[in-house]
């Protein structure tokens, strides 16, 4: 109709014109496939010796795991999709003061493998983002309980109200101090300024973290001698205090150099007990769940690793562009930006960039149920933590519900006395905490877990690919970090392979038979190791005792 006028785009869908060639691909190939196992089949069947049988069986198990494996990857293939974003059109349907509240939780535990600098950089970068300060809130998981990480983000917050007003002032793309400082973009008088107090809050926890511990020369204030004095009682060690809970910067209280607002930060650190089990990262995003409900409870949610910094200020109005779409919000889950590395040298001899498992299959994910989570980068709806989309499983307490209004500030004793009690180690005995609620417990990759069970729910996901990385981390660095990361994914992914979560039985009941091929791809990952252990040795072994493990192939002549 005339006069009629329609909403500008969010967002579009666009199907990969290569879904058609993927499928007649997979059907060719899985004939091939099935002519060598049926080969191996009757070889092993055919076998006169002991040797050509233990010969023919190994290979069998290996080109049948390798089989799999390549099905399994096929779902990715089956229906990728691309999407592009609309974020200039975010502002045409919507005001900023309408723009839902984020909270952004970020999770560090050794302040010597993760050293603050880095953690207080990504949290910098993320406080400075293009978005209503009043609807940020960030808040900072310690597990590692260290005063030396309360200490930087003290430092922090100093920052941050010369930083933030920096960044809006000269509209900084790179909104990472430690990025800006050494790209060659700063060159007026003002950036050298904040440079110098930049290097020289580095220095200083640089120096306490040599040093481990926090000096007095270095303690300016009542409020933080008392919150230091926590750390003098005795009994406190990483494994076994009581919960810290710090408000560093408070909306409406707190004002940068210019007399704008702060957003909320805040330092946790939940209680711990050699007596409770912790259940790793997945148990302190949990206790941030809770705590973070009690104080703010934005109906998102953002997760980040202590070394993924934000990349670009427009990111959360990417994330709008979905949640904002009537269409897709009532079952939309979670928005997945892609996890990108900087500092990788041409030849990334360790293999960390995994670019299949971050950039490219969540592409063939997307065009199912969604990519999984991947545990940095994700915007969650706090919905998602509560139940499936059409059956919501009510916590304990009402003011940890998702639709809970918060209406005290964050440091009324009230509130306060309430988070310390959510992050309590026995708050979850009893509970439905990691198992039907919030981040789920079982596996040591509990990113993939989560997301796993999550759309076993019901739930639905977005791949979120924009030209410009939206957050960009740091990769292992050294050889033992690779190998006991390695270590970490096999082991949990073999802890849901063995459960009864097994994705090729109950995801593909839960989701379908291509999704639960998509999840069964990663959690037979490690099974890798057999048919490679087996090519690197057999082949060899059969050569030097001129024995033939391949097809014989005739030629007819004529």
């Amino acid at each position: 109709m005339e006069g009629v006028k329609t909403k500008p785009l969010l967002h579009t869908l666009r199907f990969s014109p290569l879904i058609a060639l993927n499928r007649v691909f997979a059907v060719v190939y899985t004939c091939a496939i099935l002519a060598l196992l049926y080969h191996h089949a009757i070889t092993a069947f055919h076998s006169t010796t002991l040797l050509s049988f233990s010969i023919s069986i190994p290979l069998l198990i290996s080109d049948v795991i390798l089989g799999f494996m390549w099905a399994a990857k096929q779902s990715f293939r089956m229906n990728p999709v691309h999407r592009q974003v609309f974020r200039e059109n975010l502002e045409k349907i919507m005001k900023k003061n309408d723009f839902q509240a984020l909270d952004i939780f970020i999770c560090t535990a050794d302040p010597y493998k993760e050293p603050p600098m880095s953690v207080v950089n990504t949290a910098l970068s993320v406080m400075a983002y293009d978005y209503p300060t009043e609807k940020l809130s960030v808040y900072v998981s310690d597990d590692g309980g260290s005063a030396m990480t309360l200490f930087a983000f003290m430092e922090a917050a100093k920052f941050g109200s010369h930083w933030l007003p920096f960044c809006r002032r000269n509209k900084l793309v790179d909104r990472c101090p430690d990025a800006y400082f050494r790209s060659s973009h700063h060159q007026s008088s003002e950036a050298e300024q904040i440079k110098m107090m930049y290097e020289s809050m580095k220095a200083r926890v640089e120096n306490v973290v040599e040093r481990g511990k926090v000096g007095d020369e270095y303690i300016a204030s009542h409020q933080q001698r008392e919150a230091f004095n926590k750390w003098n009682s005795q009994g406190f060690t990483r494994q076994d205090h009581p919960t810290v809970i710090q408000v560093l910067l408070e909306i409406g209280r707190d004002k940068d150099i210019t007399g704008e607002s702060m957003p909320n930060l805040i330092y946790v650190s939940r209680h711990k007990s050699k007596t409770s089990p912790h259940h790793f990262k997945a148990g302190a995003l949990n206790a941030l769940v809770r705590v973070s409900a009690i104080m703010t409870n934005a109906p998102i949610v953002l997760t980040l690793d202590c070394d993924m910094y934000s990349n670009d200020p427009q990111t959360p109005h990417r994330m709008l562009c979905f949640f904002s779409d009537p269409k897709l919000r009532p079952n939309l889950g979670y928005v997945q930006f892609p996890q990108i590395f900087h500092g990788l040298n041409k030849d990334d001899i360790y293999a960390c960039e995994f670019k299949r498992l971050f950039q490219i299959n969540p592409v063939g994910m997307d065009g199912l149920q969604g990519p999984s989570y991947v545990g940095t980068g994700c915007f969650f709806s706090r919905r998602v933590f509560f139940g499936g989309p059409s059956s919501f499983l009510a916590p304990e307490i009402p003011e940890l519900r998702p639709d809970h209004v918060v209406s005290k500030p964050i440091q009324a004793q009230l509130v306060l006395a309430l988070a310390h009690q959510v992050a309590d180690c026995k708050y979850e005995n009893q509970t439905n905490w990691g198992s039907k609620l919030g981040f789920r417990y079982g596996s040591l990759v509990e990113d993939y877990f989560t997301g796993y069970r999550l759309q076993c729910e019901g739930w639905n996901s977005v791949f979120c690919h924009p030209n410009r990385a939206a957050f960009l981390g740091e990769v292992p660095i050294t050889l033992n970090d690779v190998l006991s990361q390695t270590k970490r994914w096999c082991v949990g992914l073999l802890e849901v392979t063995f459960s009864k979560y097994c994705p090729v039985t109950f995801g593909s009941k839960a989701m379908g038979p291509l999704m639960g091929l998509a999840y069964a791809h990663y959690a037979f990952w490690p099974i890798w190791s057999i048919p490679i252990t087996i090519y690197a040795f057999l082949p060899q072994l059969t050569l030097l005792n001129g024995i033939s493990i391949f097809p014989k192939v005739c030629t007819y002549l004529h």
